[in-house]
């Protein structure tokens, strides 16, 4: 079977699998903080310790899914999560929690390569993407509803994170155990499209941090400047992961109709000014228009980033660079947010972060349109709708699904 008939949910499955740890950062950080001896601060340095480990994997394993082979590889990750994540849970020496976090996070960034290079090689990765955007947005959207049900300490929400590892294991039988064939004239040269590449890769950091540096300080505008108490704030947040569940289906639905850079560039613009009125909320309304427009847009944009990246190189290696050097920004967000916040408020914050992400836009929305103008190599297929070249073929027989018995 081909990549264009691979079905898409063990993808999906690694995809959430893999996403997971960043989406439960804010709870996993709070539950160190509270749970063990630690401070606020020695707190989020696990949790960027964690997303380091993540990203570290995507950057070492980047051009070799297909070398290793797709299955091995992802028990290889979901192991690690398992392993890794479970440990933590389990302990409450702090030298082993950490240990534990990291090797998780390596995990978890392993799973996330696996997935990103099947998903570029796959006919159309914007379907996929948005199909994975859901389940983490989803999940995570459970999860924050269920964990402070289930008692104190940072146990669960590392739990939550194993588990769904394990779960995603027996999926991993739809993909295949061949390894890539040896490197060639075909498939296995230079990166293609490396300066567009690298832009993209570049500019991600900064537009994955300015996310995360006012998600870190949320909390604190809502209870601190807004005035809202814990509940109030957390039942915004709580419909913001709906609102990012609705922006998923509207991405899934609208796919290649809009292109690439009006998404890419409207979108991190709108963005912007969802992140400086959030910052800027002195009241309820404020704050939930604020919090609630931006979770809707997030994974929009997030959504069309990377199906970007898997035009770029149907083998995945954009893919899964543009995730790791995204995991490097969603690492040092909170610390940012914070030193921001302490040094120039809330409303401060806002206004540097709504600022840099204007700045960002620009190379990612000449990268879009730069690559855009680029006929796709099929005729009459939508440009999103990435047919699989032939210098892909390698790539795409690693994730041909197993054979069924015969």
């Amino acid at each position: 079977m081909s990549a264009r008939r691979t079905p898409p949910r063990p993808l999906v499955a690694l995809f959430t699998a893999g996403y997971l740890a960043p989406y439960l950062l804010p709870t996993t950080v709070g539950r160190l903080a509270s749970g063990l001896p630690l401070t606020a601060t020695e707190a989020g340095a696990v949790g960027s310790a964690l997303l380091l480990g993540s990203a570290a994997a995507g950057f070492l394993l980047a051009s070799r899914v297909d070398r290793l082979g797709p299955r091995a590889l992802a028990r290889a990750g979901l192991a690690l999560a398992v392993l890794g994540y479970g440990g933590a849970a389990l302990t409450t020496v702090v030298p082993a929690v950490v240990t534990g976090a990291v090797l998780g996070g390596f995990g978890s960034g392993t799973v996330t390569a696996v997935a990103a290079s099947g998903i570029a090689a796959h006919r159309d990765p914007h379907r996929v993407t948005t199909l994975g955007l859901l389940g983490v947005s989803a999940l995570a959207g459970a999860l924050y509803l269920t964990i402070p049900r289930l008692g104190p300490g940072h146990g669960p929400p590392l739990a939550a994170l194993a588990l769904t590892a394990l779960v995603a294991w027996p999926l991993t039988g739809h993909l295949s155990a061949r390894t890539a064939p040896a490197r060639g004239s075909a498939g296995y040269g230079r990166l293609p499209h490396r300066r567009a590449g690298l832009l993209l890769a570049a500019a991600m950091p900064f537009w994955s941090l300015a996310q995360n540096a006012l998600w870190g300080v949320s909390g604190r505008i809502g209870l601190e400047q807004a005035h809202l108490t814990e509940a109030t704030a957390g039942a915004v947040f709580a419909v913001a992961l709906g609102a990012g569940l609705l922006g998923v289906v509207g991405a899934g639905t609208l796919g290649p109709r809009l292109g690439r850079a009006l998404p890419i560039g409207v979108g991190t613009a709108l963005i912007a000014g969802c992140v400086a009125l959030s910052a800027a909320a002195r009241d309820l309304p404020g704050f939930a228009a604020g919090e609630i427009a931006w979770n809707l847009l997030y994974p929009v944009v997030l959504s069309y980033v990377i199906a970007l990246a898997a035009f770029l190189d149907p083998r995945g290696r954009w893919t899964v660079l543009v995730g790791s050097a995204s995991s490097l920004g969603t690492a040092a967000g909170p610390l940012t947010g914070s030193l921001l916040a302490d040094r120039a408020g809330f409303p401060g914050t806002g206004q540097v972060l709504a600022a840099g992400l204007l700045l960002i836009a620009v190379p990612m929305t000449a990268v879009a349109l730069r690559t855009g103008r680029r006929p796709g190599p099929v005729a009459g297929l939508p440009v999103l709708e990435v047919p699989v070249q032939t210098p892909a073929v390698a790539a795409r027989h690693a994730y041909d699904t197993a054979p069924p018995n015969r």
